[in-house]
């Protein structure tokens, strides 16, 4: 399983792709420790997403310290390299579609009226064709550039999305757990405005975060903050976290850094960051660089010690 996961994201695989390859390629059988060739995948695809579920982050944690630790023992990796760091943030994307206010009201009236018939629930009315029709012409109307029909046509997905949560909860007062899930997330989308901090990007996956990290070419993306640190010589990684929400990037660096100490059990001497850290929370006896410049200044400038 270890050695499926680590084939799943060094080639940016889906589970089902991984095991296909698993398959065909012997070379990918004899990492995972198999003596003999195998013509069948070793699990189901969906075994992996539940494995994943049941290590959590601590087991993900001791993956990357075991690597390191491998690393050292066969000489690939010398000990002088664990002291000098690079720390970054960046995007981890997830693959959604762009997050548009029609689509959403139009997904999320679906999911709330599959959700109603799986409890029995009989809905005056689903709005299956008039939603279809009303997100088609909203896109046409888009792409003409005729702003007010293309308002019009939201207003009135919107107004569907409305009059589905009110016939699920006069029908369903007392509704479970899932159900009562779907509908906080359709009552939070339903009232949401444009500019509003804690919006909804997905109705499916409702922990995406809209971040702008200044990128010329895709000014916003959309998934979940990650706080990077890798050696300055040899690029190993040496911690990697899943930042919620969209913290300033100077207040993840005292967990970076500890992180940092956990994976591979040395004390970094000298972390460089960006500008980006500036009034950063770290205070151990790691000495931190800040890249001062921009793309033709390349010195580094302290921007305090611990």
């Amino acid at each position: 399983m270890v050695s499926l996961h680590y084939l799943k994201y060094t080639h940016d695989l889906s589970e089902e792709s991984v095991l296909r390859g698993w398959v065909e390629n012997p070379y990918w059988q004899y990492l995972s420790g198999m003596e003999f060739f195998c013509h069948e995948p070793p699990v189901n695809p969906s075994s992996m997403s539940r494995w994943r579920s049941r290590v959590g982050e601590a087991g993900g944690e001791e993956l990357l310290r075991q690597t390191i630790e491998a690393g050292l023992r066969m000489g690939v990796i010398k000990p002088s390299e664990l002291r000098r760091v690079n720390v970054d943030t960046t995007v981890q994307e997830k693959h959604i579609r762009f997050p548009t206010d029609p689509r959403l009201y139009d997904r999320m009236r679906q999911r709330l009226v599959m959700a109603a018939r799986r409890k029995g629930v009989a809905l005056r009315q689903s709005y299956a064709r008039v939603g279809k029709r009303l997100l088609a012409q909203q896109s046409r109307y888009a792409h003409a550039k005729q702003w007010r029909r293309a308002r019009r046509c939201t207003r009135k997905l919107r107004t569907i999305l409305g009059r589905v949560i009110r016939d699920i909860e006069r029908k369903l007062p007392d509704p479970d757990e899932e159900m009562g899930d779907l509908l906080a997330l359709a009552r939070r989308l339903h009232v949401q405005e444009r500019r509003e901090k804690g919006k909804l990007y997905s109705v499916h996956a409702p922990e995406v975060e809209c971040i702008s990290k200044g990128k010329a070419h895709r000014r916003y993306e959309f998934g979940c903050k990650v706080a990077l640190a890798v050696s300055s010589k040899g690029g190993w990684v040496l911690a990697a976290q899943a930042l919620e929400g969209n913290p300033y990037d100077g207040h993840t660096l005292q967990s970076t850094m500890d992180r940092i100490v956990a994976t591979s059990g040395v004390e970094p001497e000298h972390a460089y960051v960006d500008m980006g850290y500036r009034g950063h929370d770290y205070e151990g006896e790691c000495k931190v660089l800040m890249w001062a410049g921009g793309s033709g200044d390349r010195s580094p400038r302290a921007c305090g010690a611990g």
